[in-house]
């Protein structure tokens, strides 16, 4: 079996590609704009199917599965994209600072016949940081490909993340362990 990885993200390549499966990665352009009302939950999930129906039938041979995914941060029910500029992203990190959030990771598998998916929740928890600290982190660091304007992997979650509730892999924009069960489920399929 082959996967099929359809993302830019350079953690989710990573991360796939120690699993161990056979992985080629494809970059597909896809209308990422949610329509009104859309749960904040669902939004990561949605954008992943999206992603998938994008791919085109003759790219998935029988022996290959494509993966798409999309990862959300939700602060009090809003959804925290990727920051635009500095001052952007020094924002949505004043906001997590202190607080908790959710992170929720969209998946979607698809093969020739078949199309799965399903979402991962994970709730993190920030210790308050202070300006400089923050600043520190955006001008180091420069997190402006990342959903929340973090990643846990990096300075900023060593120093200012004492807690998660749910997988660690699953912020870094990939939950792992689920992906490799759903994965077993359907090469038995």
């Amino acid at each position: 079996m082959k996967l099929l990885l359809a993302s830019q993200s350079p953690r989710r390549r990573q991360l796939l590609g120690e699993l161990g499966y056979p992985v080629e990665f494809i970059s597909l352009g896809v209308d990422e704009h949610v329509p009104a009302g859309t749960p904040a939950a669902d939004t990561a999930e949605l954008l992943a199917c999206r992603k998938a129906s994008a791919c085109p039938a003759e790219m998935i041979g029988d022996d290959t599965i494509l993966v798409t995914a999309d990862t959300v941060v939700v602060h009090k029910g809003s959804v925290l994209g990727k920051p635009a500029d500095r001052d952007e992203a020094l924002a949505m990190l004043r906001s997590l600072s202190g607080d908790s959030h959710e992170v929720f990771t969209g998946v979607c598998l698809r093969t020739h016949d078949d199309t799965l998916s399903f979402t991962e929740r994970t709730e993190v928890f920030f210790a308050p940081l202070s300006e400089e600290e923050l600043a520190y982190y955006v001008d180091h660091y420069r997190p402006y490909d990342k959903a929340g304007a973090y990643g846990i992997q990096e300075w900023i979650g060593m120093v200012g993340v004492y807690r998660i509730d749910g997988c660690f892999y699953n912020v870094m924009g990939l939950p792992v362990a689920r992906l490799y069960k759903e994965l077993k489920k359907l090469r038995q399929a």
